[in-house]
């Protein structure tokens, strides 16, 4: 909202020593992202195919690396918000392909090993520290989750800040590749799971097949609707 634009603003004008991408990063809600490098975001060749999916491109790219230009003069109080929606976008796509490169993943080893990004909520997973992760790499298609190397599933982060971050801004190979280049931190998988139990008997999942496909059937049938 308008006030946490007016906090940025304040913030910013507070400390001219810290540099956009520092007081992105530093903002509630963006623990989950690391500080881009400032040469990896001039290097034209890691910004390919960036500028057809960004909105006032040239504009939010010298937002994010603090360059004053003379084409900012003379845009409207909504261009200016546009701008600064748009080097969020830009950000965030960057932020994808740098934490895959060797620098970005000691980054994020950095905040993993913190805790930064929570743990896994299952109970068997014992407070295993999870990864953010993207469903997707297009923007505007997934939110964050986090995917639990314990259990190799993906939950919901646990604040609601951190899960209304788009997905696209970490992407869909990160973790995988993260815990491949880190493979002695993967954990062994839960020693325990979960069985369902009434009055102390244990429920056969064979009982409950006919019916399950029975309502499989009806939602296919159906197209799925509805339910």
């Amino acid at each position: 909202g308008a006030s946490e634009e007016e906090e940025s603003e304040l913030s910013q004008s507070e400390n001219d020593d810290a540099t956009w991408v520092s007081w992105f990063c530093s903002l509630k809600g963006n623990e989950f992202f690391v500080e881009v490098d400032e040469d990896f975001i001039q290097d034209d060749f890691n910004l390919t195919g960036l500028s057809t999916q960004v909105p006032f491109y040239e504009h939010a790219l010298d937002l994010i690396l603090d360059v004053d230009a003379p084409r900012d003069a003379g845009l409207s109080e909504e261009q200016q918000d546009s701008i600064e929606a748009a080097a969020e976008l830009l950000y965030g796509l960057i932020h994808a392909r740098y934490i895959i490169t060797p620098r970005g993943l000691a980054g994020m080893l950095d905040k993993f090993k913190h805790i930064h990004f929570g743990r896994c909520p299952r109970v068997y997973c014992q407070g295993q520290a999870v990864l953010p992760v993207g469903q997707s790499d297009i923007p505007r298609t997934h939110t964050c989750k986090t995917f639990c190397p314990k259990c190799a599933d993906i939950h919901y982060p646990r604040s609601s800040r951190h899960a209304n971050i788009d997905g696209a801004y970490f992407g869909t190979t990160f973790c995988h590749l993260f815990l491949q280049s880190y493979w002695d931190l993967v954990p062994p998988p839960p020693r325990e799971q979960y069985v369902p139990r009434i009055f102390g008997f244990r429920i056969y999942k064979k009982e409950r097949a006919p019916q399950q496909q029975q309502a499989l059937a009806g939602g296919a049938r159906g197209g799925g609707g509805g339910g």
